[in-house]
C-alpha cells in the first residue's frame, strides 16, 4: 500500500536534489561564458527540463526562459 507521507518526502527530495545541482551548473556554465565574451549578460536563455521517470514511463517537460537581467 502506498504510504503517501514517505511518497512525498521521496518525491521532494528527489526534486531538490535536482533543483540545487541544476542551478549550480547553470549558473556556473553563464558565469564561463559571460567571462568568454559569449554572453553579454542581459540575454534571455530558453530553457526546459524533462523529468522522466522509467519504471512508471512517465514523461513531464517543461519550458521557460530565464532572464539575466
Amino acid at each position: 500500500m502506498l504510504d503517501e507521507q514517505v511518497f512525498n518526502l521521496e518525491l521532494r527530495k528527489l526534486l531538490q536534489r535536482f533543483g540545487v545541482a541544476a542551478q549550480r551548473e547553470v549558473e556556473k556554465v553563464v558565469r564561463l561564458l559571460i567571462d568568454s565574451g559569449q554572453l553579454s549578460g542581459d540575454e534571455t536563455l530558453s530553457a526546459s527540463v524533462t523529468l522522466a521517470i522509467n519504471d512508471i514511463d512517465m514523461r513531464l517537460r517543461i519550458e521557460d526562459t530565464i532572464a539575466l537581467s
